[in-house]
């Protein structure tokens, strides 16, 4: 660790059931007219029109982009921004899975700063500009977006997905409801769990560890190890849904003050190219990105495998090691995750797109935070292993 550290989160924190209500009160506090951003599937929930009754019954008007159709893209930026602007709104407020939060964090920055998203990326240009307030309430357990300062959009005209961190995108109050999560299909807690998890282990994981993102990732992967298959397998299980949405938000928390490493920085340009939902580009990968890692972190990874495996106190580390890869790739099949030939990415397609995978990957910067860092030609080979990754395989990409 560095001589100190820094962990930020948002100002206000709502978490358990029926916090959705404290919508109004908070957007009363802090401006005079809302934009909700979300999507149609929201909408046809019911969940948009909760949140604007909320808000009307606090004195404020709202207007709705339901745009967010995919992961977060520039044009999306743009067209809600564009109905921020012409409906004189004052407050975001995003209601939806971690694209509408990104979607949102951008437009809250870009309507007081100026420019264009992919101005911000790599800190060409910073944020110094209070942005608008934004109010994020996720309806998935897992991207954790809306405890983080970071926001992926995706350029379209150079399909790349351009992770983006300053302290402005952090939203100003995170209201984590888990009853909005009950509508989930059961395909998204899978990934969206898995996802929440890979945010915790790689926060654990990262060379930008430090005391208090270690408390968050262990506590996320802990409520993860004893509950996402219980909200797989049983939608109603309330309990199992609210522990699931507070370690969706610590693992946001942690990866936010300590970074993502090579799980991410790989399933970016996949996402990016291939249109994989963020959450299962993140879950097909992490086994074998875990594998790739373990001999660089094998006390590490025996922490984690303590976890999921309780009774291990007759065990070496790096037998423990050994039972954090295993319960990883368990919990992948007891899910269904698919690898990338099962998801129907067409093999020359993805061979051909490799070279450009992997110089995206190391453009984002989230290898060099992995415990072991991949020269080009070992991560060009480990997005080959991951092309058809068996879940039951114990053969390493070396």
């Amino acid at each position: 660790m560095e001589k100190f550290a820094i962990f930020r989160v948002p100002e206000t924190i709502f978490y358990g059931r029926e916090a959705l209500g404290n919508v109004g009160r908070e957007a009363a506090d802090r401006g005079g007219k809302a934009l909700i951003i979300s999507d149609g599937i929201m909408d046809g929930l019911g969940y948009v029109s909760r949140c604007r009754q909320y808000l009307q019954d606090h004195g404020i008007p709202s207007a709705v982009y339901l745009g967010v159709e995919s992961e977060p893209t520039d044009r999306y930026v743009a067209e809600a921004l564009s109905m921020l602007e012409e409906e004189r709104c004052d407050v975001v407020i995003s209601l939806g899975g971690g694209s509408c939060i990104d979607t949102a964090k951008a437009i809250a920055v870009l309507a007081s700063n100026g420019g264009y998203i992919g101005d911000y990326m790599g800190g060409r240009f910073l944020a110094d500009k209070k942005p608008l307030p934004h109010i994020a309430i996720p309806t998935t357990a897992g991207t954790g977006s809306e405890a983080t300062d970071v926001t992926v959009i995706t350029n379209t005209q150079d399909d790349v997905k351009m992770m983006i961190k300053q302290p402005a995108f952090m939203p100003d109050v995170a209201i984590v409801d888990p009853l909005l999560t009950v509508s989930s299909p059961k395909t998204v807690t899978a990934a969206t769990g898995v996802d929440a998890l890979s945010h915790a282990v790689e926060a654990y994981l990262s060379r930008r560890a430090h005391p208090m993102t270690d408390t968050a990732a262990l506590a996320a992967i802990e409520l993860i190890a004893d509950n996402l298959l219980k909200a797989y397998d049983d939608d109603r299980n309330l309990d199992a849904r609210e522990a699931m949405s507070l370690a969706a938000m610590q693992g946001g928390m942690a990866f936010s003050n300590a970074s993502v490493c090579l799980v991410h920085g790989m399933s970016r340009p996949i996402g990016a190219l291939f249109h994989v939902p963020h959450g299962y580009s993140n879950a097909m990968l992490l086994p074998a990105v875990l594998e790739f890692s373990k001999d660089h972190c094998i006390d590490r990874l025996a922490d984690i495998g303590r976890i999921f495996v309780k009774d291990s106190g007759h065990l070496t580390n790096e037998e423990c090691a050994e039972n954090a890869l295993a319960s990883v790739k368990a919990l992948c099949r007891k899910l269904n995750i698919p690898n990338l030939k099962e998801w129907g990415i067409e093999e020359e397609a993805f061979t051909n797109a490799v070279g450009k995978m992997t110089e995206d990957a190391f453009i984002s910067g989230s290898p060099a935070n992995n415990p072991r860092v991949p020269t080009k030609a070992e991560l060009e080979a480990l997005y080959h292993h991951c092309y058809d990754y068996q879940y039951t395989s114990n053969e390493k990409v070396k």
